[in-house]
């Protein structure tokens, strides 16, 4: 049985648990090949043609993920309820939500059309199933760089944050439901590789991806009281200037061209939200994290070998601020970079210290490593076993 813990209530209890820190643990080293209680098998692949019309680019994908999609837009509009209940309202929101898809750009718009035929569901519910991720996740991301100058690039998916608190299965109901909808997915223009990502299905933004031989890219949310609830309100009364942040980052990974011209357009577009792009390339100290407020770039923290700088770590905290204490992710993960050091280091040792609580907790849906230079992209489904860390 579902039990929704409200927000208050949840907050109290879960932070006097970490203020205990019963979840601390040493940095793992065996983890990979993936393998035990934390694995819980890959994302399947599929290829998106770009070649296709934009509303027949996603139908094969939707279709055989067809129920997971329905359960995830269901639970969506139960945790909207909760908070909201009135079901006239949010009828009435999901025809709001189902013009708002003809306010957004192209591609993007047709992708989301065409899905929502494919699965036979309303146009609103896809829309509030693509603009989530604006507002609500936390993540982990990693670029480290070996001796020769070798870039391995990084990330755990965290997502949910008080999306409801399964009591029964201690884990965030959210989460659960997003495992099932976890795609690796290659697009493609004339049988040719553009990118790889991975991905929710149906999702027709990216988070996370690799652009072969050119650079990788992930995304972490960035909290802020000027945060993407204000830009999504600002685009819905008919101020859109700014970019959807997953939107950005597909167009970056579709047509960009180098590490320096992606750095220039995480820097500078104006965004709906607040957020931290986590940017490696193919070359020596290629690496950053663009720390971004909605209208320009606060601070681009890079790497840097002559001043010992061989890797960075972003959680989602301004990284010149100390995290929250109740939400350290940051120090744990530089530790257990530091200790597999600069000659060891590959995406083998990424995974294991994505593995090690409390990177891997509650929130964790996925892992995905990337290596640029073979445009090499792989994700596994992760689970944390109890005693873990809610987030």
């Amino acid at each position: 049985m579902r039990c929704w813990v409200f927000l208050a209530a949840v907050a109290a209890t879960l932070l006097a648990v970490r203020a205990r820190d019963p979840f601390a643990e040493d940095c793992r080293i065996h983890e990979y090949p993936p393998a035990g209680p934390t694995y819980k098998g890959i994302f399947p692949e599929y290829v998106i043609n770009l070649d296709l019309p934009p509303r027949e680019r996603w139908v094969q994908v939707v279709r055989e993920k067809k129920n997971e999609l329905r359960i995830v837009m269901k639970t969506i509009k139960d945790i909207v309820l909760t908070f909201i209940p009135n079901e006239k309202f949010i009828a009435s929101m999901e025809s709001k939500m189902g013009w708002l898809c003809s306010t957004l750009p192209y591609p993007f718009n047709e992708e989301i059309k065409g899905i929502a035929s494919a699965i036979d569901v309303p146009l609103g519910d896809v829309v509030v199933f693509n603009i989530f991720y604006e507002i609500f996740t936390v993540c982990t991301s990693i670029i480290a760089q070996d001796k020769t100058g070798k870039l391995y690039h990084a990330r755990n998916l965290d997502f949910g944050l008080f999306l409801g608190w399964d009591v029964q299965n201690s884990s965030w109901h959210t989460t659960q439901k997003l495992k099932p909808i976890m795609v690796s997915l290659d697009f493609q223009k004339n049988n040719k590789t553009v990118f790889k990502s991975a991905n929710f299905a149906g999702y027709v933004g990216i988070i996370s991806g690799v652009k072969p031989a050119l650079f990788t890219l992930t995304m972490n949310e960035r909290f802020s009281l000027d945060g993407g609830y204000i830009g999504i309100l600002e685009w819905l009364i008919g101020k859109r200037d700014g970019w959807w942040m997953s939107f950005l980052i597909r167009t970056v990974l579709e047509n960009g061209t180098s590490y320096e011209e992606a750095k220039d357009k995480l820097a500078n577009t104006k965004l709906l939200a607040p957020a931290y792009f986590i940017l490696g390339g193919n070359k020596l100290d290629e690496g950053c994290i663009i720390t971004r407020s909605r209208s320009a770039a606060l601070n681009i923290k890079y790497l840097d070998t002559k001043k010992g700088n061989w890797f960075l770590v972003q959680t989602n905290y301004d990284p010149w601020k100390p995290p929250l204490i109740i939400d350290d992710r940051r120090n744990p993960a530089i530790n257990c970079v530091n200790q597999t050091g600069q000659e060891k280091i590959a995406l083998s040792d990424l995974y294991n210290v994505l593995s090690t609580k409390p990177m891997l907790n509650k929130l964790t849906v996925g892992t995905t490593l990337l290596e640029v230079s073979e445009g090499h992209i792989e994700s596994y489904l992760r689970d944390c076993p109890n005693p873990c860390s809610p987030w």
